[in-house]
């Protein structure tokens, strides 16, 4: 298959997906102060990738398949954000001068990636419903009804 819009589309959902998963980890650990890790919770990012190079030409935009057209969940990274400190001198968890770590998660920008994913999610919905219809149309053309 030259061309597949379906699994490009699904490429785009399918990251979607696990973009929207991370955001709500990071949400519901914004106040994890202790970790299996150990110390507080990092917010995670996902850094996404196109299957391959762009093709430069119409041709070769023919000529590849659709998972080097379509996207992928490339890594999640840490975010490299300091940590909050918060002045708290009962915590068992206070520092010598009463600072507790907390978590670098920012609600407001999590809000705002959730909001960017869900809106690429329908997006990817919507032309993956698109691509189908056209599939349907093609082949109604080809039974000749």
């Amino acid at each position: 298959m030259a061309f597949d819009g379906i699994s490009i589309s699904g490429s785009g959902i399918t990251a979607d997906r696990l973009w929207m998963n991370v955001i709500a980890e990071n949400l519901a650990n914004a106040q994890s102060t202790v970790t299996p890790k150990g110390g507080p919770y990092r917010s995670q990012s996902v850094v996404m990738a196109q299957g391959l190079t762009p093709a430069t030409s119409f041709g070769q935009t023919l000529s590849q398949t659709a998972s080097t057209l379509g996207v992928h969940v490339a890594h999640i990274v840490a975010s490299p954000a300091p940590l909050r400190l918060v002045y708290d001198p009962a915590s068992p968890l206070a520092n010598a001068a009463g600072y507790v770590k907390k978590p670098n998660v920012n609600e407001v920008t999590q809000l705002t990636d959730m909001m960017a994913a869900s809106q690429s999610y329908d997006a990817n919905v919507t032309a993956l419903s698109d691509a189908e219809a056209a599939d349907q149309a093609a082949l109604k053309m080809g039974q000749g009804v």
